[in-house]
């Protein structure tokens, strides 16, 4: 089942028993998240203990960036005997975008955003060891290249999963801030 935000605001400002769960990388959870969002990382989510913990009618709503892992997510409870589970169409994005209330923390730069770096530094650093010490080396590029492709057909990503688990993406405590969405003018933030 998917929700809308507006949706999925009402359900959360209505059912004190709802479940939330976000299951971003937690450097993004710490940027911006829903107040009273659950982070459940996708690649450390345990479906089995989440479903042993929700009582049969609970609602459990999903979150994530756009709406991909969410959906995944929501697969997984429900094979683990979750009954109510919703995910959030448009993810956190839409979210935002809809100028619903959120809690901001300290800024960081997104797990797509370093899965592109990372995964462009190799290509080129294949091509440059390719051309200057050995051609072998150019198969670090044809490496990447294939592991994009195996990434974009099965919407999962190995680059993606260890980044996820590096220091700098790890949550840290700080100052966060509550939002309702709109700035003074009434325009997004």
């Amino acid at each position: 089942m998917h929700l809308t935000p507006a949706e999925a605001h009402e359900l959360i400002r209505n059912d004190p028993s709802l479940r939330l769960i976000d299951v971003r990388p937690p450097s993004e959870y710490q940027t911006i998240h829903v107040q009273g969002a659950e982070l459940l990382p996708f690649t450390q989510l345990d479906p089995q203990a989440v479903a042993a913990q929700v009582e049969a009618d609970q609602r459990v709503v999903v979150f994530c960036r756009k709406g991909v892992r969410a959906q995944q997510a929501a697969e997984k409870l429900e094979a683990a005997g979750c009954r109510n589970v919703a995910v959030v169409a448009g993810g956190m994005e839409a979210w935002e975008q809809a100028g619903l209330p959120v809690v901001r923390g300290a800024a960081t730069m997104s797990l797509e955003r370093q899965v592109r770096i990372g995964a462009g530094s190799l290509v080129v650093l294949g091509i440059l060891l390719g051309w200057l010490v050995h051609p072998a080396l150019y198969l670090l590029a044809a490496f990447v290249g294939a592991g994009l492709v195996f990434a974009g057909v099965t919407d999962t990503c190995g680059m993606a999963m260890v980044l996820a688990r590096m220091p700098w993406n790890q949550a840290r405590t700080g100052r966060e801030k509550v939002s309702t969405g709109q700035t003074p003018s009434g325009a997004h933030t």
